[in-house]
């Protein structure tokens, strides 16, 4: 499942275009600081994988990301474009332009921990909604172009089924396919495999697998330490709100340097 070496040298990804840009980024809830100063990047082709323990703001980063959350400060670029904040006066930001976060979004497919499918919507229904009523694509197109990435994820024979008729691998399987039929410039996967049972956890690491060898560009919050080093061109360990260390997933886990890291893979390997 590794990449070729080409594909994940040091000097390959400089030059690549920067598809998301994070710079010295703070996010509190009242008093308490959940992220303290975080900076990474991810270039076109890149699998930056996010990993740390609990609580420390690998969730909170990618919802920042995609404008879910709205950052205390900091820079987000985007495919080069800066997301605009203002201050809301109450120590935090908010959006300075409505229009400009619809239309980041619209580049960026996110898949979370619960699925998020409508449950009163098909499968097929539910891939279709955003490119249909929000980008505005012909139904036609959109249910062929629904049905390909179905087929994709291995459930096209699936298509009419609600979700509560799903396995949580389907459905979160469903939710990939969703999150790619707004063609997104970058995939955002918030531990995408944590609320599955052991036994389906497989079929949506091999899913994004897929995605990894066809070079999409990916920020993947992940527990799974093993698929991490295997598909992951760039490593991010964030520990108590902090980059504490990154690098390849090589020197990563094979070689960490932080006492914090260090400890982390022996916990969690």
């Amino acid at each position: 499942m590794t990449r070729p070496a080409s594909e994940t040298s040091p000097a390959a990804r400089e030059v690549a275009a920067e598809a998301i840009h994070v710079e010295n980024l703070h996010k509190n809830f009242g008093t308490l600081q959940v992220l303290k100063g975080v900076s990474l990047s991810a270039r076109d082709g890149d699998v930056v994988a996010v990993i740390g323990g609990s609580g420390s703001g690998k969730s909170t980063l990618l919802r920042c990301i995609n404008c879910l959350e709205n950052p205390t400060s900091g820079i987000i670029r985007v495919n080069g474009e800066e997301i605009r904040l203002r201050a809301d006066g109450y120590g935090n930001t908010v959006p300075a332009d409505r229009k400009q976060i619809e239309r980041i979004r619209s580049r960026l497919g996110m898949v979370f921990q619960s699925f998020n499918l409508w449950s009163h919507m098909t499968l097929i229904e539910n891939v279709i909604e955003v490119p249909v009523h929000v980008l505005g694509l012909k139904r036609e197109r959109a249910i062929a172009e629904a049905e390909k990435l179905l087929s994709r994820v291995g459930l096209l024979e699936k298509r009419d089924t609600y979700p509560a008729f799903l396995s949580g691998g389907q459905q979160q399987r469903g939710a990939i396919a969703r999150a790619l039929a707004v063609q997104p410039r970058v995939m955002l996967f918030d531990e995408p495999t944590s609320a599955l049972d052991p036994e389906l956890v497989g079929e949506v690491l091999g899913v994004i697998g897929d995605l990894a060898r066809e070079g999409r560009t990916m920020i993947l919050v992940t527990h799974e330490m093993k698929f991490a080093r295997d598909v992951a061109t760039h490593v991010v360990f964030l520990h108590e709100g902090r980059l504490e260390e990154e690098g390849p997933p090589e020197a990563i886990f094979g070689s960490p340097r932080s006492e914090r890291l260090q400890q982390f893979i022996r916990r969690v390997g």
